[in-house]
């Protein structure tokens, strides 16, 4: 409901966002209020509330994933084309 009502708010005449209303509505069809309900959470939670941001979330499957909290940190695996701060410090004193 709030991603509806946000989408609803953002349009200057709120006739303009009922097609993407209808279109989350055919995506709680598709896979199920359960799955809509979290991909709607992470998607607020990203500040992209959207069909598209919907769709997406739902398709990649990313609606069955934790919600990262915002300040927590995203481990990243290290690879040998990983450059960090101070390979760019050295190139900028060069």
């Amino acid at each position: 409901a709030r991603v509806v009502q946000g989408i609803l708010d953002s349009k200057r005449h709120p006739e303009q966002g009922y097609r993407s209303c209808l279109g989350i509505m055919s995506l709680g069809k598709r896979y199920g209020t359960e799955r809509l309900e979290a991909a709607s959470e992470r998607a607020l939670a990203c500040n992209a509330a959207s069909y598209r941001s919907l769709r997406s979330i739902l398709s990649g499957g990313l609606d069955r994933l934790p919600i990262p909290r915002r300040n927590e940190t995203v481990k990243v695996r290290q690879h040998d084309h990983l450059r960090g701060a101070d390979y760019y410090a050295r190139k900028g004193a060069q």
